[in-house]
Formats: C-alpha cells, structure tokens, sequence
C-alpha cells in the first residue's frame, strides 16, 4: 500500500497555513459539492445559490428565518485557476419558457458567495463584522472515486479490478476485454498499440457498467469516463494486467509501461486535485442518486456501498482548531443526500433516509471516530412533482404528479412533454436491511419528469434549508 510521503505531508501544511492566513480576518468556508453519476450536483448548486440569492421559503435556515442575513451576493471568482460555475446559464435553462435541465458536472468549478449576518458574539463583530465567505467546489463524482488509487500499487489495483469485473452482473459486459486482457503477457516487450487497445476495450467496459440498468458506480479511474481534454492522452492509454501482488516488473516490458502510466495517473491527475482541493475543503456533502441503485438490485446497490466507504477512507476527517489547521484543513461535517426524493411521496422520505443511513454506516463510524460529524437527508434541490391521491380500483394511491419529458415511458403510454401524469412509484420497506438485500428490483416505477414552471425564479425543494443549516449554520453564529 502507498502511504503519504514527506512531500505529500509538506503540500498539506503549506496549503493549511495559505488557508489559515487567508481565513483570519476574512472567514472563509470551503464546501466541497459532489456526488456519484447522475446525482444532480449541477442542479443542486443552482437551486442552493438562488435559493440564498433570490429567496426562498427555509424555515430551518436559522440565520434566515430570524432575520439575521443582510444580504447574500455573488463575487468574484476567488481562485483564477479554477473555472467560475456555470450558475446564470443553469439557472435559465430551469427557468425559461422551454424549461430543461443543466448538463451533467464535467470538470471542476468554483463559485463564491459572500453572506453578511448579524454576528451574535461580541469578537465575530469586532474580528470580521459579520461577513463569511462561502465558495462552494463542484467536481465529477468519477474523480471522487479516483482517490482510493493514491493508496494502491499498480499489482493492488489490477488484481481488485480484474476480480470485481469476473463476477456478474460486470462479468457479462467484460466478456471482450478479458478475452483481450488473456492474450496479454506482462513480460512481453512494451507495446504502444497493445496498451492503446486495452484502454480501449477496458474504458468500453467501464461505460457499459455505468448504464442505467446496471447502475455500478465503483468504476474507476474516473478520467477514462471523463477524459476531458486528455483524450487521447498517454495517461489514459493504459489497464489492468494479471500481475502478481509483489511482482518486479521488467524494465522494457508492457507491464512496466501500464504501471508507470497508471503512477502517472496518480501523480498528475489524482494527487494534485486532492492537494490542491480537495484536501481544503471544510465541509462536504455527497449527492447519492439511492433510488436507481435500489430499482436496479442488490448488485448496483453492494456497489453503491462499496464506493461510498472507499471515497469516505481518502476524505481528510475531523475538527479543525487553530493548530491543526496549519497542517492542512479537516472536513468537519459531512452530509449524505438522497437525491431524487420528490420522486417518492413524503411518507416514504423517512425511509429513504434509513435506508441510506445503513449504507454509510461502517464509513460514517470512521468519520465520528475522527471527530468529525455527519448525517443523512433525502431531498430534493428543486422539485419536479407535486403530490396527490389517486383512487384506483377501489384502492386509495398516494402518487406524485408532474410532467415527464419528452420519449419517456409509463406502461404502453409514451409522454410529450407537456402532459401532466399521476404516477404512484411504489413504497420503500420499513425495514431498510430489506432494500439493499435487493428486494425492490424491479419495484420501482420512475420517470424522468421536467422542472416545474418556477414562481418568479424561486423553485420549490425538499429539504434545501435543512441541509444549509447543517452546513453552515454553526459559521453564522
């Protein structure tokens, strides 16, 4: 196993102590924003920026509610390397005429709130006078999951990799690159072609595994899915290979190509987004799309779990005071959020939350063991559905109605947009141990429904204001 060497430890502390400076008479707080595919981060950081911005109903925003916020604005982009978040060209896809959603995360980005507030401590209003700086970091959930690589050898991940994709449901969407990989020998000569067609074939895999009714989410490395500008690139263009644990491998061979690439990879692509970022960050959420993994089965959902306690090992985890912020920042609070809750009726919210809850159970135990704290929501950044009761047969159903867009699908009933339908999407088990034994495969009856038609660009949530205040609601004291 890799292990943080001294100028890993150096990084960290000089990047703490920029950060402590920085944050002394201008308090600062870092929220880094990500999530799993199709979690809804895009549409998250929209509707939590308008929502400070513009106003919305946030009971449970403490500072909010009693009047304490004087103004909440949009500044600068703080940090001139990092893209500015796309906020006013998302914000007007949800709200025109021709509403739509935002495109997926495809890179980083940053965007910086300013809160002014009235400080209920006499040193917060002689020290800063009430003004914090939030800047909310979004990135791919793909580069999340690429974390756990700074901790594994080339041998360590090619083994584990390889074994995950010889058990189904991967094992059938591996079948041609393992034919490929089984014609490779790691001793042979380096072969340029040779590894540019297994990162082909392997990459191939990976996207297959990512479809919606297989739903896998430990899949990394995360920029093979989302090459960005480094298509093409000799850092992508490596794999697996059957090598052993503690095998040398020769100079000159193909094995030696792949693992100095893959250290590539980890050197240049992993470690300096960790340092630079991820590893400054003061409080996280991540978005969890619970629901697709419950409805494809127990697979999706075992890997659900898998990623999740991967990612939360690598998050640097605990309290932050004066001295061991010169040593690099902690994430303090972590939030869990089941997306996609205005999917289900409220009566079923609850158990959504159960049942996430149990899926971070054995990485949330770490983060409390640390000192630092977390905890679960199901919500809904902007809500697509209203709710109703439906008579059928006789039978009372609570539904959700919306408009499901365009081409989707309910029985033999194919949607265009701009019909409203009633859909009752079934119930969530009390017993959450129930769901991840995969006993809702199946069950669950989605749609892809169209943002609402927005009130004066206020869109309505689930839940936004309760995960402001266990965000940042202490830092506004």
């Amino acid at each position: 196993m890799k292990r943080q060497g001294i100028g890993d430890q150096t990084r960290l502390a000089a990047g703490g102590l920029k950060d402590f400076a920085q944050g002394l008479f201008r308090p600062r707080l870092r929220l880094g924003v990500t999530g799993l595919s199709r979690s809804g981060k895009t549409v998250f950081i929209t509707a939590l920026v308008n929502a400070l911005i513009n106003g919305a109903r946030m009971p449970l925003f403490e500072a909010y509610a009693r009047g304490r916020i004087k103004r909440i604005y949009l500044e600068p982009q703080p940090d001139d390397d990092i893209p500015r978040f796309a906020f006013e060209q998302n914000l007007a896809l949800l709200t025109a005429s021709d509403r739509a959603w935002p495109s997926s995360t495809r890179s980083i980005s940053q965007l910086r709130l300013t809160i002014e507030y009235e400080p209920r401590g006499m040193i917060a209003r002689n020290l800063h006078g009430g003004t914090l700086h939030l800047d909310i970091v979004d990135y791919p959930g793909e580069w999340l999951l690429d974390l756990p690589l700074m901790n594994l050898t080339y041998q360590e991940w090619s083994a584990a990799t390889i074994a995950s994709a010889e058990v189904e449901p991967k094992a059938g969407h591996a079948a041609e690159w393992l034919l490929h990989l089984s014609t490779l020998n790691s001793d042979a000569p380096a072969d340029e072609l040779a590894a540019v067609k297994s990162a082909e074939l392997f990459t191939s895999f990976l996207a297959r595994c990512r479809s919606e009714d297989i739903g896998m989410s430990a899949l990394p490395p995360g920029r093979f899915l989302m090459p960005g500008d480094l298509a093409g690139s000799p850092l992508l263009s490596f794999g697996p290979l059957r090598v052993g644990a503690d095998q040398q491998l020769q100079p000159g061979s193909l094995g030696a190509l792949m693992q100095r690439r893959y250290d590539s990879y980890v050197t240049k692509i992993v470690k300096p987004f960790f340092f630079g970022h991820f590893a400054r960050l003061d409080r996280q959420i991540v978005l969890v799309d619970v629901l697709s993994a419950l409805n494809v089965g127990s697979t999706a959902v075992t890997d659900l779990k898998s990623a999740l306690t991967d990612v939360m090992s690598c998050f640097r985890q605990g309290a932050n005071t004066a001295i061991t912020s010169l040593f690099g920042r902690r994430i303090e609070r972590i939030l869990f959020a089941a997306t996609k809750a205005d999917q289900l009726h409220h009566t079923s919210h609850d158990r959504l939350e159960n049942i996430l809850r149990l899926l971070v159970a054995d990485a949330a135990s770490k983060a409390e063991f640390l000192g630092a704290e977390y905890d679960v929501a199901a919500i809904a950044a902007v809500r697509a559905t209203r709710e109703a009761r439906v008579t059928q047969r006789g039978e009372a159903l609570e539904c959700i109605v919306g408009h499901p867009q365009k081409g989707e699908q309910i029985d033999k009933t194919i949607f265009d947009g701009d019909t409203e339908a009633a859909v009752f999407p079934g119930d969530l088990p009390a017993n959450p141990q129930e769901a991840l034994d995969g006993g809702l495969e199946g069950q669950l009856k989605f749609v892809r429904f169209r943002p609402p038609v927005s009130e004066v660009g206020r869109l309505p949530h689930i839940r936004l204001d309760r995960v402001v205040e266990y965000l940042i609601g202490d830092s506004l004291s």
